[in-house]
């Protein structure tokens, strides 16, 4: 399952997205992870919630994000679910095609190993792509 939680910027998508999170530590049993770039999550998520401030890795692009994601998983099985808290930033692309296969990749990896994604994107959920809007709330 891929849930994308999308607004420009400071409409609130993180306090949303911290939320998120702490609901999911009450229903779910699985180990999770919360990718950001920066430390401004540090002290508003759990401690039970692995966060990784994704600029100490240099990512840049999805290629790399796929395979950052790969490596958790394979590392850590137990993983449930998978915040990334603003997706274009952390990618360093807002290119459609690039992002669109991203987020269907999400899904198909969801699908096949029952880790579920919350995404946080900048921008107007209004004009969003129906690439984006199928996986919005």
């Amino acid at each position: 399952m891929v849930t994308i939680m999308m607004g420009p910027e400071g409409s609130g998508k993180t306090k949303q997205l911290i939320a998120t999170i702490n609901n999911a530590l009450k229903k779910e049993s699985g180990s999770m992870v919360c990718i950001e770039k920066g430390h401004t999550l540090r002290f508003d998520v759990d401690h039970r919630v692995r966060l990784i401030d994704a600029s100490e890795y240099s990512p840049g692009t999805y290629t790399f994000l796929k395979g950052f994601l790969s490596g958790l998983h394979a590392g850590n099985f137990d993983i449930s679910h998978i915040f990334i808290d603003n997706l274009y930033k952390i990618s360093q692309s807002k290119d459609p095609k690039e992002t669109e296969n991203f987020l269907d990749w999400c899904s198909v990896f969801s699908a096949e190993n029952g880790v579920a994604f919350t995404i946080t994107i900048a921008g107007d959920a209004a004009g969003a792509p129906e690439y984006i809007t199928r996986y919005m709330d």
